[in-house]
């Protein structure tokens, strides 16, 4: 009688089943895949924070404006990537390079700049009597070069550009000005007319605007806080 038939146990495959050699075969490529995308990417830490930010924005859940509707949005990416973007031209035309002339070129006006970016602009912050003398609207002549350095980085954006002018609350005694709304409003003028006079920025840009003492950005009680209050600042906005 034929052993094969009655008696004998089939034989068993060993091994992992066929199916593995497929499988192990495909995350092989994947594993070259990512590491090739790796080999080809640029790592920019600024970058990084920027697009990580508006990604998050962009398809999280907003809690800021209650709606009862749908949303019905033009573009599958919020707004706020595009100001990403924006943001990013900006500190490569204005704040790198603006950064480097103070470290560089204007090293004793250096600590009286401030350069602050926020999610959709950039604020050029002149600080203290920088700009201007006591109670006076016109630029000081040692301020000049820089200023006509910060009008020909504006020239390479596209932006809106917002010249304000701020003060302390000390009184104004005598001087052409009578308020320190005037004389805020006086200086960021000055500040936008030699803009447009020595360089090539389009008018249709820039405004002005003046606050007097009412947004100091430090108590008016001691020196250093009334230097600070003592401002311009020229923002620029995507």
């Amino acid at each position: 009688m034929d052993q094969n038939v009655f008696g004998a146990k089939e034989e068993e495959d060993e091994g992992a089943p066929a199916w593995v050699v497929t499988f192990g075969d495909l995350m092989s490529l994947l594993l070259c895949f990512f590491v090739l995308m790796l080999s080809f990417s640029e790592m920019d830490r600024r970058k990084y924070k920027v697009v990580s930010g508006s990604v998050k924005m962009a398809f999280g859940v907003q809690r800021k404006v209650p709606v009862f509707e749908s949303p019905k949005g033009q573009k599958m990416i919020a707004r706020e990537f595009d100001q990403a973007i924006a943001l990013t031209r900006f500190e490569k035309d204005v704040v790198d390079p603006l950064t480097d002339e103070l470290n560089n070129n204007f090293k004793g006006l250096k600590n009286q700049v401030e350069i602050e970016v926020s999610e959709d602009q950039v604020k050029v912050r002149l600080m203290g009597e920088t700009t201007f003398d006591t109670g006076k609207a016109e630029i000081r002549p040692e301020f000049r070069p820089l200023l006509l350095k910060i009008g020909s980085m504006l020239e390479k954006t596209a932006g809106t550009v917002i010249v304000s002018g701020h003060t302390d609350n000390v009184p104004l005694i005598g001087g052409p000005f009578k308020t320190n709304l005037g004389l805020s409003i006086g200086r960021a003028a000055s500040v936008a007319e030699f803009l447009l006079q020595h360089t090539s920025i389009n008018p249709a840009r820039i405004s002005t605007m003046g606050f007097g003492e009412h947004r100091p950005l430090a108590p008016n009680g001691t020196p250093e806080g009334r230097q600070r209050n003592r401002r311009v600042e020229i923002i620029l906005s995507s």
